[in-house]
């Protein structure tokens, strides 16, 4: 069969089903026509699972021309070259770690002394010389990268020897240090927290029994932290375990031998099992922390405000404001108890809330402005909401990962309970979105001493994470609750605010679909959403607002009405292609300078999160020292370089999903509502979706379609006992 032989140089495109799209650097061909594309890049698409720029693949397949994308290789069918001991030994000395020896040089310096090449140059530099072509530079050069890594070259080798790339290996020495030999040859699987269990799993197979007790306890938790994050359950039942092992690895055991398994891992203390419930080990203790922290903090003696009402008076007349009964109470709590919560919909006063309570406290404090900065913390899950934050009350405002100082690598904090913040008041607004894992880490970062305001909707949808911390809270009964209900009109025929209230209530009115001054209903045919769409668009266009002003929210990627078509329908008609704009190609997405993106992934480094919306400002070509085509992204005056193979982090943002809106608020929100999204027509959903509006809201769709959704209550049932932890602690 025909084979190109090589490696893949750049990933331009990949998705969750293995679909591969990028370039490859041709070293060895049977194939004739290929021949003449030796040491070329060309592009390959097909399935490639877990694609590695430091494995060297044999791709079967044939070069075709795609109509729109040009010449490609496809492939049919592909397997990784199995390392032998002098590749492992070449793909170590080309890899970055040893300066001056690219993949030539490596060839050449193991054809000539061998698999023992390494030994041999650190024993004596002079056996670089009996290389051909050796200079005197580049043999100084690698003898002393050698030497820097003289204690972990051997290591290296026997990792890549095993399935891992030289990155991985590096990486997983990083961590392990002298204990990844031992690791290596007992249980792999302790590096599932820096490698992909998937890779792990199937390198573990190559080398050992997949019928193993190592396997079979490692792919159990592994199963339930799958649950986890599908579900977002805390504990799990015995049933659905054995289902997810049997789904995601395959592997099928009698009950009795999977008891005692599950028996073998609890008293290894990795899982525990209460009331017939199975937890993850760090999941059961991460709920204990949050009840153990929160009684701590709740413990301490209340602050009492004996002028409140003189105070709040004065400040409602700074301001022009009145705040109702409820809202008084809110501020009111929040200044005088250790934990509060306020919890709110749409148009009900938060924003307000939040600023009233700010104020106050910097008031009663007496603090200067320096004073503020290290007394009070305003936080939140995402960063547009750490900026909506930042802006109401004039305060510095950040993510939550941001003020715990995260690492993306190894997913710890270094704000914890071994190194706090000292801050004293800490607001936290969207509640709901917070995880277990998230609010546990926030509160081990903490002092105990200082009074806590968590902000948010309880009806809004849940954290992504498992958990359902805002809810398990309230409904404790056991902190300071202060629901708002009063919405606060934007005009006599305003309907927003009301709409999600009638949506929460499942009591829609009759005139649901009746035009308001902020809210419309286009009923139209499922077929027809995207054109109507694109039509209420351009007539925006025409009554001056921009593109930032718009915001389109749809339940779901996929379908004719999904995410990516509406993008790209979008894409034309906000950003359309111009000589002057320059783009460029990852699979079969185009990025325009100018075009609006959403970064899909938390990366601190550089200030940007999940979420965060931005625009391409510019596209350019650098040689550094291969060609690199770098797209430069703004997000609110903050430019982000994200290299090619970076793109699969961001998607066009002129349509996103409802569940990535959450935190946010857009001026002009447009929202299709179709039969075709059925999987995700639920209350809680477009319940989001609404209240994500702030000066007007158009849906267009079907009628019937609104109110399935409005009726459908279906919204997992986390399995979470936080409640009962904290009814049990306090």
């Amino acid at each position: 069969m025909n084979y190109i032989k090589g490696k893949i140089r750049a990933t331009i495109f990949k998705n969750e089903n293995g679909f591969f799209v990028g370039t490859f650097r041709v070293k060895e061909t049977n194939d004739n026509y290929m021949k003449e594309f030796l040491n070329k890049t060309i592009t390959i698409t097909g399935t490639v699972l877990d694609p590695n720029e430091e494995e060297t693949y044999i791709l079967n397949g044939e070069y075709i021309k795609h109509e729109r994308f040009g010449f490609q290789y496809k492939i049919i069918s592909y397997e990784k070259e199995k390392p032998t001991g002098s590749d492992a030994v070449i793909e170590f000395l080309a890899s970055p770690l040893i300066k001056g020896c690219g993949e030539k040089t490596a060839r050449k310096i193991v054809e000539t002394l061998g698999e023992q090449a390494i030994s041999l140059i650190k024993e004596n530099k002079n056996n670089l010389f009996l290389v051909p072509d050796m200079t005197e530079n580049r043999a100084n050069n690698i003898y002393a990268s050698l030497l820097a890594h003289s204690s972990s070259d051997d290591l290296i080798i026997e990792l890549k020897k095993f399935g891992f790339s030289v990155g991985e290996a590096t990486k997983i020495l990083k961590k392990y240090k002298e204990k990844t030999g031992e690791f290596l040859h007992t249980n792999l699987y302790y590096f599932k927290k820096i490698i992909d269990f998937n890779k792990l799993d199937a390198i573990y197979m190559a080398h050992f029994d997949k019928e193993d007790e190592i396997r079979k306890k490692e792919c159990i938790l592994e199963s339930m932290k799958r649950i986890s994050d599908t579900a977002g359950d805390i504990y799990y039942e015995k049933e659905e375990i054995y289902t997810a092992l049997k789904t995601y690895f395959k592997i099928i055991i009698e009950e009795a031998e999977f008891v005692e398994l599950l028996k073998k891992l609890t008293s290894l203390n990795l899982i525990k099992c209460v009331d017939k419930k199975y937890y993850l080990i760090e999941n059961y203790l991460r709920e204990h922390d949050i009840a153990k922290n929160l009684e701590k903090i709740g413990n301490l003696p209340k602050k009492e405000m004996i002028e409140f009402e003189s105070s709040i008076k004065s400040l409602e007349d700074n301001l022009k404001v009145s705040y109702n009964i409820d809202q008084k109470k809110a501020i009111k709590n929040a200044l005088e108890n250790r934990i509060s919560i306020i919890s709110g919909g749409p148009g009900t006063g938060k924003t307000t809330i939040i600023n009233a309570i700010t104020k106050l406290y910097i008031e009663m404090h007496k603090l200067s402005p320096i004073d503020c900065i290290t007394n009070i913390a305003l936080l939140a899950p995402t960063g547009r909401a750490s900026k909506k934050l930042a802006e109401s009350t004039h305060l510095p405002a950040m993510t939550i990962h941001r003020y715990l100082k995260w690492n993306k690598d190894t997913n710890d904090f270094a704000i914890n309970e071994y190194n706090k913040n000292h801050h004293k008041l800490i607001i936290v607004d969207e509640v709901s979105m917070i995880d277990t894992f998230l609010f546990d880490s926030l509160l081990k970062g903490l002092d105990t001493g200082i009074q806590l305001v968590l902000v948010g909707d309880t009806f809004q949808l849940p954290s992504v994470g498992a958990g359902l911390i805002l809810n398990d809270l309230v409904e404790s009964h056991l902190f300071s609750f202060n629901p708002l209900e009063h919405i606060y009109r934007q005009s006599e025929n305003s309907y927003i605010a009301y709409l999600a209230k009638e949506i929460k209530d499942h009591n829609l009115s009759e005139t649901f679909t009746e035009k308001k001054d902020d809210y419309n209903f286009f009923m139209t045919d499922s077929k027809e959403i995207t054109k109507v769409v694109k039509e209420i668009c351009k007539r925006s266009i025409k009554k001056g607002l921009k593109v930032d002003d718009l915001q389109i929210l749809a339940p779901m990627y996929k379908g004719e009405n999904g995410i990516d078509n509406l993008n790209l329908a979008l894409q034309e008609l906000f950003n359309p292609k111009k000589d002057n704009l320059k783009e460029v190609n990852f699979g079969d997405i185009i990025f325009r300078e100018k075009d609006k993106v959403l970064q899909l992934v938390n990366n601190p480094d550089c200030n940007v999160y999940n979420g965060d919306i931005g625009y391409i400002e510019k596209i350019e070509t650098r040689y550094n020292p291969r060609k690199k085509e770098i797209v430069i992204i703004d997000f609110d005056g903050n430019y982000v370089e994200y290299q090619k193979e970076d793109l699969y982090m961001i998607k066009h943002a002129y349509a996103i999903t409802i569940h990535k809106s959450q935190g946010s608020e857009f001026p002009h929100v447009i929202m299709p509502i179709s039969k075709n999204y059925y999987k995700m027509l639920y209350n809680k959903l477009i319940y989001t979706g609404v209240s994500r509006a702030k000066k007007s809201l158009v849906i267009v769709g079907e009628k019937n379609s609104f109110l399935m959704a409005m009726n459908n209550d279906y919204s997992s049932n986390r399995k979470t006992t936080l409640k009962e932890v904290l009814l049990h602690n306090l």
